[in-house]
């Protein structure tokens, strides 16, 4: 893309040009106006781009009596400092001549609708075009410069090469545009006469994330919206304990602030008589903690809304440094009224499918991206997931099918042990050729509710619990 640094033109205001006039009527006004004594004439004038308002105008004092209607209008003039002229909107109600209406909403072209679609730009070859981002690789020759722009729609840059004779050529050559700086090119798209260029791993890995991230989370609320459910913004702090295993972050102002706390003492702390905490002069009156799960708030709407779900930030106080055991995540919760295991189990299959084939649809770049520097072959997995009938099985079917498996597991395999993930492997990978799993009626033992299933894709899980 041949182009030319052009700086962003910037509206300026003068001083005072901003006016609010307040109960203003003029006098061939046909409405009833107060008497004579009662209000002043004044002129208005605005400077350089509106011409002076036709005096006279009426405003009433404070205390008058006012009619019932009253309008209202805000004068803005403004100054652009590139000397263009603003085109005045056509009088269509009382004080507009001195008023601008707001624009339409336009949005800004990023690199991912030059470059996103099936013919990756070269629809739009010889057109005009505008790219503001962020500058990620910047290399100055002897009469041309290469500059690689990013704006974070998606993984590709894009390619701006300037020629020495174009606007800006010599503040990029003089070092004053760098790695990082926010540009704004124009020019002209002409078909990439070179290879692709080298990424920085770390930077994009992070950048891809956050866009895959944000998919999968518009693909929730796309899948449970279009399905009849009803979002529930369940609260964040909570005086319960949802799940009953007390490992909760406690949220507390008994402790000092944190400018405070590197030289308090234990001794802060209120306590009462007996001793103990006297959670009396806390925030809350009482113990309060993060939400572990926004279930009982789900449960409640669900008798009146049938089907809800929350979709929100959750938090565990569990110590355990794996990849199942994270001390914040966000958490989706579906309740279904009058609906069994089987309903369940269909919509945790519907909901994994359809979002899984969402972010394969329409983040195809960053999966390659995935696939090829991160993990090889998780394309593939999710296809499977997306594209294979999903398996279920009880539990006690699963174990005799782990102990006749000629495979010796670290972890022994016996009926009412809880399965690890060794073990969900070997079935998914092995017995069900990569196929989802979903293992029902655990015994009692391993839960502490009356019954469980849990959704096995391939080392991936979740877990899902029937009442």
């Amino acid at each position: 893309m041949a182009a030319a640094l052009a700086p962003v033109v910037s509206l300026r205001f003068k001083p005072q040009s901003a006016v609010r006039l307040l109960s203003a009527y003029a006098k061939t006004n046909p409405r009833n106006f107060p008497t004579s004594s009662q209000t002043r004439t004044v002129t208005l004038h605005f400077p350089q781009l509106y011409q002076p308002l036709t005096p006279p105008f009426i405003f009433f004092p404070v205390g008058a009596a006012r009619p019932r209607r009253r309008c209202f209008c805000t004068a803005i003039s403004g100054a652009l400092s590139s000397g263009e002229a603003i085109e005045k909107p056509k009088p269509e109600f009382f004080g507009a001549e001195t008023c601008e209406k707001v624009g339409e909403f336009r949005k800004r072209l990023r690199v991912v609708d030059i470059k996103g679609g099936p013919d990756e730009g070269l629809d739009r070859l010889g057109q005009t075009l505008a790219v503001k981002g962020w500058v990620r690789t910047l290399r100055v020759q002897s009469s041309v410069i290469f500059i690689e722009v990013n704006d974070g729609s998606c993984l590709s840059n894009m390619q701006c090469v300037m020629n020495s004779d174009a606007d800006g050529y010599d503040q990029v050559e003089s070092g004053s545009i760098t790695t990082g700086a926010s540009v704004s090119i124009q020019g002209t798209l002409v078909a990439s006469q070179g290879s692709k260029q080298k990424v920085e791993l770390n930077v994009l890995k992070i950048v891809t994330v956050a866009r895959v991230r944000n998919a999968l989370a518009y693909a929730t609320h796309k899948f449970f919206q279009e399905n009849g459910f009803v979002w529930i913004s369940s609260p964040i702090i909570t005086a319960s304990d949802c799940e009953g295993a007390g490992e909760q972050f406690c949220v507390t102002t008994l402790i000092p602030s944190s400018r405070e706390a590197t030289d308090s003492t234990v001794d802060a702390i209120p306590k009462a008589k007996d001793g103990l905490i006297d959670w009396s002069q806390d925030f809350f009156g009482k113990p309060a903690f993060l939400t572990v799960s926004g279930q009982l708030n789900a449960e409640t709407y669900a008798t009146a809304l049938s089907d809800v779900y929350t979709f929100g930030p959750t938090f565990r106080a569990e110590n355990s440094n794996t990849s199942r055991h994270l001390a914040e995540f966000w958490m989706i919760e579906p309740e279904l009224a009058f609906a069994d295991l089987n309903d369940d189990m269909a919509c945790a299959t519907a909901y994994l499918q359809y979002v899984v084939t969402y972010i394969l649809e329409n983040c195809k770049e960053d999966m390659e991206f995935f696939n090829t520097w991160i993990e090889k072959g998780i394309i593939n997995r999710l296809s499977d997931v997306a594209e294979k009938n999903f398996v279920q099985l009880t539990y006690t079917d699963a174990v005799e099918l782990l102990i006749r498996a000629n495979k010796k597991f670290e972890f022994p395999v016996k009926w009412g042990c809880d399965l690890q993930s060794e073990h969900e492997r070997y079935i998914t990978e092995v017995a069900f050729g990569g196929c989802p799993v979903i293992i029902r009626d655990y015994p009692k033992a391993c839960v502490l509710t009356t019954g469980k299933a849990t959704l096995i894709l391939r080392w991936y899980y979740c877990a899902w619990k029937y009442y």
